[in-house]
């Protein structure tokens, strides 16, 4: 009988030994039913990397509006603006916000926004020079490929153009929304508005030519096949292989409640926890795979640090994307809550700051 049930002795040497899955490989992972053994897998290559250490930041989640003209199917923040809980936030609003998170001791802004239909690109670099000029310390990790793409659109700029304005403004980097599975198939079933998986990838390596570092994600648990979840990370290691610039990788099990798939299942913690070792032993070029304590929940979190995850994201204060789509989890956490949280998993908390610089190990 085989060491790890269900997972080839060749499987595992290639991994022990630290060498590149094949995509046969990797669905074979996916499709596993000894957890535990893969989670053993994925856990060691972590240690490997980090040790015991367990990132986190301090961060503040801004979403500028919920008025979108994409309407995706699996999205339950955005609104026309007609809808009662339409909202959009002024300059101002946004600068009162960070304010408030001051005491608190963000290094991070993480802005992301739905593609309003009459705010124009320069409203959006005023955004980011009145945060540089009033917080010259905080990290702006702003906008989305999708949201660069919609300022390409309705500027008449290039995706370069944009992102060196804005670059040039103060953003500092790019958050990892908007990919949702890098399938066509799937983009044109639930976003068929936005921007497709070509634009992307193809956004995503601009911004990395450029310096600006980015995350990457996947949503998962709707329409999509074991074969696309595969086909999404090797399309994310081979961008990465070109370009180095991705931080971190977020896998995001889709919330259904207040979407239009709401007749949909959550995904268990089972399949939560083996997607997130396969992604530890696919991505081997991703220096961080990330557990969204928001998006899993605070027990799949912390359990998720044995199965290849060495970041929880941090404080957040008060994110609203996920919880308009039925999270039911705190919309954010203390510095406190998050070192207790670690700690209780036997692991090492350090703070960082948005490029993964350490701040303070607890």
């Amino acid at each position: 009988m085989q060491n790890i049930m269900d997972i080839p002795e060749t499987t595992q040497n290639r991994i022990k030994k630290g060498e590149r899955l094949s995509r046969n490989e990797g669905l074979a992972l996916l499709r596993t039913k000894d957890l535990l053994s893969l989670g053993k897998l994925a856990h060691a290559e972590k240690r490997r990397r980090t040790g015991e250490e367990i990132f986190f930041n301090i961060n503040c989640h801004i979403n500028i509006t919920n008025i979108c003209i994409a309407r995706c199917l699996f999205c339950a923040f955005s609104c026309d603006r007609e809808d009662p809980g339409a909202y959009e936030m002024s300059i101002a609003d946004i600068t009162e916000k960070i304010h408030a998170s001051l005491d608190a001791g963000i290094t991070e802004v993480h802005m992301v926004s739905g593609l309003h239909p009459d705010k124009p690109f320069s409203f959006y670099t005023e955004v980011i020079q009145a945060i540089r000029e009033t917080f010259p310390r905080i990290h702006i990790k702003a906008f989305t490929p999708v949201e660069i793409k919609y300022f390409s659109d309705i500027s008449g700029k290039s995706v370069k153009d944009v992102l060196m304005t804005l670059q040039q403004a103060g953003l500092g980097s790019l958050p990892g929304g908007g990919a949702e599975v890098l399938s066509p198939r799937v983009r044109r079933a639930l976003c068929p508005n936005k921007a497709t998986a070509e634009d992307w990838l193809e956004i995503t390596r601009q911004a990395h030519r450029l310096g600006l570092k980015s995350n990457a994600t996947l949503l998962y648990g709707h329409i999509e096949t074991d074969e696309e979840i595969i086909d999404h990370l090797l399309s994310l290691r081979a961008l990465q292989d070109e370009t180095g610039g991705f931080q971190t990788f977020i896998p995001l099990p889709f919330h259904p409640e207040n979407t239009g798939k709401d007749f949909l299942k959550k995904k268990s913690a089972f399949e939560q926890l083996r997607l997130f070792a396969v992604s530890r032993l696919m991505l081997d070029n991703f220096p961080h795979i990330k557990a969204y304590w928001v998006m899993t929940g605070l027990k799949i979190a912390q359990l998720a640090l044995h199965f290849g995850a060495d970041d929880i994201d941090g404080t957040l204060a008060e994110e609203k994307i996920s919880h308009a789509a039925g999270a039911d989890t705190a919309r954010g956490l203390t510095v406190a809550e998050l070192v207790s949280l670690i700690r209780s998993a036997g692991k090492i908390p350090v703070q960082r700051d948005t490029l993964y610089n350490v701040v303070q190990t607890y």
